[in-house]
């Protein structure tokens, strides 16, 4: 293809106009969505219950993170007038959109998520084909709101830093605010809807399924009404503001990196990229949305009545489309740019892939690991617990070799182009896997509008064949929010990695002279006592985020299951003689919910400075990086050892070993209920701690450098 002479201004523009078609697109899906019918009467009335649930939750928590978000900013503003750096007034602006954005991308994906479930169950009654279409468009409106914002807020700040900094180089350092602000919203909002969810979901089955005996989402359980509120708060809120944060987070990093002095004014191979290696990941970004919108309609059913394909076809589709764009792209308008980085891009991409296959295989029914659960099983509970934690230690092993195959090859890609310009190979694979963040999104969302779906069809009373089509949506709906929740921790972890290498020069000649501290030479070393201390404190942090998430849980579901005992004791409610009190339930997890998020959400912002002003920027550093390989691990383990036993519960849907209501089935249910505070709780909650805690380290770098106690 032809070099096209294009200047940077016009290059830039891309990004802001592809932002405004994705939330066009959106916008008209949801338009599509909300002309279908949302079925009967009793049917609305449920969706109803359940919105209102949500919406109500959702203003109270945020709320109360406003409140943190104010408080952070106020302290931004101060240390800015203190030091009389501008750095900390971007800063601080920044934040403030990143946060508000990161709480629209969560409310959108709770919108369509409580606006669509009586829909598609009411298109299950025409037919699979009809309500596969219906969830995964709807899945779609969040998928291609939360890049649209995340590409028009980045784009918008980075006009308005450049026309006060004058420098494009100094533009990129001053929007780490902004994925600030995207982290900290999305920590919360994952641990707040994480405990929600799991906490009524768990009460509902212990009780409702164990010991009264009755199917799931039976309306005669008093937490079936939580328990549905849960799926959109968790799933779609948190899921929705994690994506987001992930995709600002890694732009971020990568167009920061870009602007150090190696990347913008290198010499030799890298030299005269200046503002375009900047604008690089924005354009790939926008193109991205582009492909992602045409592998949308490659979602159709097959003959096979293979839903999983239908969906992975998309996928594929959009990947592909993607990786094809990026060559054109490449030859177009980025010549001078050397194509090992357009390389790491396409490695970024197909690890994506690799991500999504081998999460399927250990979270899918049809697969050795979910059926060695589910036989388990036979022999009770310990045994079923004990085979699927097995599954989740097991399942760490072949994403992280793949994620360390990707950061390997983009590493030397970029060394090849000149000694030190790794990091940027690095970076270059991040922005590639996020990239297809809008595509990701969707097929997380459709998850929880499925299993919702299921719940409004049981109880509306539905005819079976209409629950038959929900529950084979929901199983593959299992999978997807198990793969797309690999996606996110193994793109989580080159996200950091590159806030990483942006928080060692900021503790260096290049970040100190711009934030105006006394340069130190710090290297980080891992023979370091202070980097090694850090090293296993950041891993520590990790356990304790975890153990004070899993927890909330027990103890708000430990309300939940006291109350549902409460309301079945006299039997009247069993016997339809009495409607059962679902807002106790409601009330229970809510009161819970906000209660419990507030240790782990400080214990994130807290960390990082104590190490750092402490222990000193060697021992920070260290922290990053524990915080990044511990975090990993255990957010995989988490997350597939929780998917893989809830898709062994499913199984006995089929069937097996007795099926529904049989000794082994009681014991997978059991072991999903252990599983459930991992895969939606804990183990998403492990995203935005690492980055929250990532990014903060990068704001207050420079001040550790200079002020720490008692380390270099």
């Amino acid at each position: 293809m032809i070099p096209l002479a294009v200047d940077t201004t016009t290059l830039f523009l891309l990004a802001p106009i592809a932002g405004v078609l994705a939330l066009v697109v959106s916008a008209f899906i949801a338009a599509w969505i909300l002309r279908q019918s949302k079925g009967t009467a009793r049917m609305q009335e449920i969706q109803q219950a359940v919105r209102e649930g949500a919406f109500a939750f959702l203003k109270l928590e945020y709320s109360v993170v406003a409140i943190f978000a104010v408080l952070l900013a106020v302290v931004f503003v101060i240390v800015g007038y203190s030091t009389g750096q501008s750095f900390w007034f971007y800063t601080a602006g920044g934040f403030v959109l990143g946060a508000l954005l990161s709480a629209l991308a969560g409310y959108i994906g709770m919108w369509i998520s409580v606006s669509s479930n009586a829909r598609v169950a009411e298109g299950a009654r025409k037919g699979m084909p009809q309500a596969l279409t219906l969830s995964f468009r709807a899945g779609a409106v969040n998928g291609f709101a939360v890049v649209g914002l995340g590409l028009l807020g980045l784009s918008a700040l980075y006009w308005l830093f450049k026309s006060q900094l004058g420098d494009p180089q100094l533009v990129p350092l001053n929007l780490i605010g902004f994925a600030f602000g995207a982290s900290l919203i999305t920590l919360f909002a994952r641990i707040a809807g994480g405990i929600y969810t799991k906490a009524a979901d768990v009460g509902a089955d212990l009780v409702g399924k164990v010991e009264a005996g009755i199917p799931e989402d039976d309306p005669r359980n008093p937490a079936v009404i939580a328990d549905n509120v849960g799926d959109n708060v968790g799933d779609c809120a948190g899921m929705g503001a994690d994506l987001f944060e992930t995709y600002v987070v890694t732009l971020v990093a990568s167009m920061a990196l870009a602007a150090t002095a190696a990347v913008y004014k290198g010499a030799g191979a890298f030299g005269g990229y200046a503002e375009k290696g900047v604008l690089f990941p924005l354009v790939l970004g926008a193109f991205a949305i582009v492909a992602s919108i045409i592998g949308m309609f490659f979602v159709r059913l097959p003959k096979s009545g293979n839903i999983m394909a239908a969906l992975y076809y998309g996928l594929i589709a959009t990947v592909v489309v993607s990786a094809l764009g990026f060559f054109a792209i490449h030859a177009a308008w980025f010549p001078e740019i050397h194509a090992n980085f357009l390389y790491a891009a396409i490695i970024g991409l197909f690890l994506t892939l690799l991500l999504f296959g081998v999460t399927d295989y250990f979270t899918s029914q049809g697969y050795k690991p979910v059926k060695g659960i589910v036989d388990a099983s036979v022999t009770g509970p310990a045994t079923n617990i004990i085979q699927g934690i097995a599954v989740g230690l097991q399942s760490v092993f072949l994403p992280v070799v793949f994620v360390v195959a990707a950061i390997v090859s983009s590493y030397l890609l970029g060394e090849a182009v000149a000694p030190g310009l790794g990091l940027y190979g690095v970076a270059m694979a991040g922005v590639g896997m996020l990239s297809v963040a809008g595509m990701v999104v969707a097929l997380d969302t459709y998850g929880p509008i499925t299993d919702n779906a299921g719940g409004v069809a049981e109880m509306s009373e539905l005819p079976p064949e209409v629950r038959k089509v929900t529950d084979a949506l929901d199983a593959v709906g299992n999978t997807t929010k198990a793969t797309t929740k690999g996606y996110a921790i193994g793109s989580a972890a080159l996200a950091a990695l590159v806030l990483f290498a942006d928080f060692v020069d900021h503790t260096n000649s290049a970040g100190l002279s711009t934030f105006g501290a006394t340069w130190k030479n710090v290297v980080f070393e891992i023979s370091n006592p202070y980097v090694l201390s850090g090293l296993l404190l950041g891993a520590a942090v990790v356990f304790l985020f975890a153990s004070y998430a899993m927890a909330a849980v027990g103890r708000a579901a430990n309300g939940v299951v006291l109350e549902v005992r409460r309301q079945f004791a006299d039997g009247q409610i069993m016997a339809g003689k009495r409607k059962p009190d679902y807002a106790a339930c409601v009330a229970i997890v809510t009161k819970a919910a906000l209660k419990e998020m507030v240790v782990p959400g400080l214990l994130a912002v807290a960390a990082p400075l104590l190490v750092g002003f402490i222990l000193g920027p060697l021992a920070l550093g260290g922290l990053i990086m524990g915080t990044i390989v511990g975090g990993l691990a255990l957010a995989l383990l988490m997350a597939n050892a929780g998917g893989a036993w809830d898709n062994a519960k499913k199984s006995f849907e089929s069937g097996v070993h007795g099926g529904k209501g049989s000794p082994a089935h009681k014991a997978a249910v059991v072991g999903d209920t252990v599983g459930d505070p991992f895969k939606d709780t804990a183990g998403p909650a492990i995203n935005p701690l690492i980055k929250a805690m990532t990014t903060i380290s990068v704001i207050f770098a420079a001040l550790v450098v200079a002020h720490s106690l008692v380390g270099v």
